[in-house]
């Protein structure tokens, strides 16, 4: 993303470039409609961490608690990859579905809407 210095000739350094996460890529996981968690959570993972690992590994240890979780039907769940429709092959790692270094990736569960349908 582009960024706007005061001073024309400022030159900073990239804090946050792929080559400073061992071979990792940042990503990050949004569930929208959930309050219960203010931002998209950022994970550094390898590339090739399958998607289906992300959903039955990952996503459950940091979402788990929501009492929505246990009630999503996933063959339901809507994707989006850096704000374009998607659709993961859970079989295939993050690099090979799209995902790359600070991508965002955000999932919508219809019928879920947050605690007591807080985001309704």
């Amino acid at each position: 993303m582009p960024v706007k210095a005061i001073a024309p000739d400022y030159v900073g350094e990239v804090k946050d470039s792929v080559d400073r996460f061992h071979g990792n890529i940042v990503v990050y996981v949004n569930w929208v409609d959930h309050l219960m968690f203010c931002s998209a959570l950022a994970f550094p993972l390898p590339p090739d961490m399958s998607f289906g690992s992300l959903l039955s590994d990952l996503l459950p240890q940091y979402y788990g608690l929501h009492p929505d979780w246990a009630r999503i039907d996933w063959a339901q769940a809507r994707w989006e990859l850096d704000r374009q429709p998607f659709t993961p092959d859970l079989e295939k790692g993050l690099a090979a579905n799209g995902v790359g270094h600070k991508s965002v990736l955000r999932f919508t569960t219809p019928g879920l809407t947050g605690i007591d349908g807080s985001c309704t």
